[in-house]
């Protein structure tokens, strides 16, 4: 691993999208590393906090209004954009969403982590809530606390790196693009093509499920009215 890409899909939510930038330009890495943020249609007001914060912490900032006309979220065309970059780099490739707080040393452990177990697919922090309980979309990891999993389950994306290994033997153009998520899809090709996906529950992050796209806190709030708007208007495709 040569180099290390790191991502953050952005879809309003600035407050919370510039303490994971924050963050994330805090980490201590050994390897060089790239970040890009990918504004994915967000508003004016956004997109003007992003350019500011642009020239404060140096990140790369792409505005995909500029690259598609295809309506958000564009997580494919992100996904598909960022792993040729990365094979061209001989990189891996760590997304952390845009409601996730990083510590200054999670990112190198993911690394060091992926590094010492060379079939690794996929290398995973644990999410946990603001008291440090482990939270979504990970609550089937609790009791494992302080562990390297081996993990048969699916890895979210929330702080995830893929590494070359994987983004090697898979092509995302191959994903399906009626979809709107790939967390699933591609944890289970890793595991297809004979790679192991780690859940570090040692390296936990700070995740505020679903802040960076509010409408899916109704899943909880008003599950009949979440689901409604699933099925009728095609959002949230797994």
């Amino acid at each position: 691993m040569k180099h290390l890409h790191i991502l953050t899909p952005v879809k309003d939510s600035v407050e919370l999208t510039l303490e994971t930038i924050a963050a994330v330009m805090d980490s201590k890495l050994t390897v060089p590393f790239t970040y890009t943020i990918y504004n994915d249609f967000s508003t004016p007001e956004t997109k003007a906090r992003l350019i500011q914060a642009q020239q404060q912490y140096g990140f790369r900032l792409i505005n995909l209004e500029d690259i598609t006309t295809h309506p958000s979220p564009n997580y494919l065309l992100v996904l598909q954009m960022a792993q040729q970059e990365a094979l061209q780099h001989e990189a891996g490739l760590l997304i952390v969403e845009s409601d996730v707080v990083v510590k200054p040393h999670t990112l190198q452990g993911l690394v060091e982590g992926a590094l010492h177990n060379p079939q690794c697919g996929i290398a995973a922090s644990v999410t946990v809530n603001e008291e440090g309980k482990i939270n979504y979309p990970y609550e089937y990891a609790q009791g494992k606390e302080n562990q390297v999993v081996d993990n048969k389950k699916h890895c979210s994306f929330c702080c995830s790196l893929l590494t070359p290994q994987l983004l090697q033997v898979f092509d995302f153009h191959q994903l399906d693009a009626s979809k709107n998520w790939f967390d699933v899809t591609i944890s289970h090709k890793s595991l297809e093509m004979g790679l192991h996906n780690y859940l570090f529950t040692n390296l936990p992050v700070w995740h505020r499920p679903h802040a960076s796209r509010p409408w899916k806190q109704l899943k909880y709030k008003n599950p009949l009215k979440y689901y409604w708007l699933k099925f009728t208007k095609g959002l949230d495709k797994i």
